[in-house]
């Protein structure tokens, strides 16, 4: 029996998608009708299609019962979430992705807390113990670096910010949207930053998931998308742009104590020392096999990075302890060779450099943000230099 007086909404964002739409749009309303206890609308929002895909919404809609078309006239995973999540009534907002890649059994575990009041936003997670994925390796291994990056840098709880099958309470939905800026697919991310920053619970939920072979993600763009989109998200966090008035169980997060001076400190060494080491790699890459260039290039700009981190971002002066420091800082530069070289391995054996070269900036920026945190928790550590002081 369904509680009527609970509406959950049910978007799903199309670019394209004639062949997919019609039988995933019946098994999504067939398995809702057939297994959710409470009211339901599906909302096809198309992104600008150029195909059939928006005639092919508006008679699925017309067909069957609780199911709805949008369009919008620009493309965009967020704008269309946020489009159809801030005029919504109902009591809680989700979507997930056309090619129900997610198996749909974990849609009730999604959506309950958030009714019950449990919990204000709800995730689907790939990377739990308990989740069964099926995908190729390019995949896991950028998605795995992806959510590591968020963990370790921005200090994110959750552990799956790109799975495809996400809801929330409308009214936290709405509370957060005027906060959003991405419109594509980094929407989910910032999304999620946003709300853990501001002490709002996210429940996780790990799901079965096989990946779609006719996917249209570009994920080398995505990747630079992404990227540029942390960096933005960190200046609003540092800046403290980033706080609205949302509804708080828990103590604001705040940065740790001299992060907030160190990270736009170790952020210009950084993209000092990556734009040298994509010269230098690309120079090597003329005489040496893409493998060999990379850890020539890696390890020259590393010790120069070491250096540069303990005068300039951690205050570190005198001869003292150097040799030491630079000792160490080569085991974080190992840390970055087996990112950048496994990102590598996983290149086409025929693939064009630009694409080595993309691979390389993504897995070196990862490599990059790690190296933070050892330099900061360990190698630089004050309390390292009380210690040995005393």
């Amino acid at each position: 029996m369904k509680t009527a007086t609970r509406l959950v909404e049910v978007v799903v964002p199309v670019y394209n998608e004639q062949r997919a739409l019609p039988p995933s749009i019946r098994r999504l309303h067939a398995y809702l009708t057939a297994n959710l206890p409470y009211g339901f609308r599906i909302t096809i929002a198309d992104n600008a299609s150029t195909d059939d895909t928006w005639a092919i919404a508006a008679e699925l809609a017309a067909e069957l019962p609780g199911v709805r078309a949008v369009h919008l006239d620009e493309k965009g995973r967020g704008r269309a979430l946020r489009q159809v999540w801030a005029a919504s009534d109902a009591d809680v907002v989700s979507y997930m992705d056309v090619d129900l890649s997610t198996d749909l059994d974990a849609f009730l575990p999604l959506v309950a807390p958030l009714l019950s009041g449990h919990s204000d936003l709800a995730i689907g997670t790939r990377l739990a113990k308990a989740s069964n994925v099926v995908r190729g390796p390019k995949r896991e291994f950028i998605s795995r670096a992806y959510n590591l990056l968020l963990r370790s840098v921005m200090g994110a709880r959750f552990s799956d910010a790109q799975c495809g099958f996400k809801a929330a309470r409308t009214e936290i939905a709405r509370a957060l949207l005027p906060a959003v800026e991405d419109q594509e697919w980094f929407f989910d991310t910032e999304l999620l930053l946003l709300a853990e920053r501001h002490g709002l619970r996210i429940h996780e939920v790990p799901v079965d998931w096989v990946d779609d072979p006719d996917s249209r993600v570009d994920i080398l763009k995505t990747a630079m998308d992404d990227l540029r989109g942390l960096a933005r998200v960190t200046r609003k966090t540092l800046s403290g742009a980033a706080r609205i008035p949302v509804p708080a169980r828990v103590q604001r997060a705040e940065l740790p104590k001299g992060m907030g001076r160190q990270l736009p400190r170790f952020a210009i060494v950084g993209v000092v020392s990556t734009l040298s080491y994509l010269l230098l790699f690309s120079l090597l890459r003329t005489m040496l096999v893409p493998f060999a260039a990379n850890a020539v290039a890696l390890l020259t700009t590393a010790v120069a990075n070491t250096a540069a981190n303990r005068r300039f971002t951690f205050g570190v002066t005198g001869a003292a302890g150097a040799v030491r420091h630079q000792f160490e800082g080569l085991i974080a530069f190992f840390v970055g060779l087996s990112l950048t070289t496994g990102g590598l391995a996983l290149v086409p054996a025929n693939a064009s450099h630009a694409v080595e070269l993309a691979v390389v900036i993504f897995a070196n920026a990862l490599a990059t943000l790690v190296r933070f945190m050892l330099l900061r928790v360990w190698v630089f550590n004050p309390e390292r230099r009380r210690r040995r002081a005393r």
